[in-house]
């Protein structure tokens, strides 16, 4: 099944997004990377800093997508303003 996760970061904390950067890549690449559709950060108006992360991917379960979600660095360092998990259903 087919998931959005829309990840927003906490305002003033790029540091802590900075900081745990390649964790949360070393993370993804090595536990989600065969089940990635589509995945990255988003962006600041200016295109120059991220505030938050969308991913689209294949997993199991609403369990499996809670699971992943909170197990990603960001979310261990307390990046994480809010966490949207749903089904998606790709048309195109």
């Amino acid at each position: 099944m087919l998931f959005y996760i829309r990840c927003v970061d906490k305002p003033g904390h790029l540091h802590v997004r900075k900081a745990n950067r390649d964790a949360h890549l070393a993370y993804v690449k090595d536990g989600y990377a065969d089940k990635i559709v589509a995945a990255g950060p988003t962006l600041d108006p200016d295109l120059e800093g991220m505030n938050g992360s969308v991913f689209i991917i294949e997993l199991e379960d609403m369990a499996a997508a809670e699971t992943m979600t909170a197990n990603d660095p960001y979310a261990k360092a307390g990046l994480f303003e809010s966490v949207v998990i749903r089904p998606f259903k790709k048309v195109f």
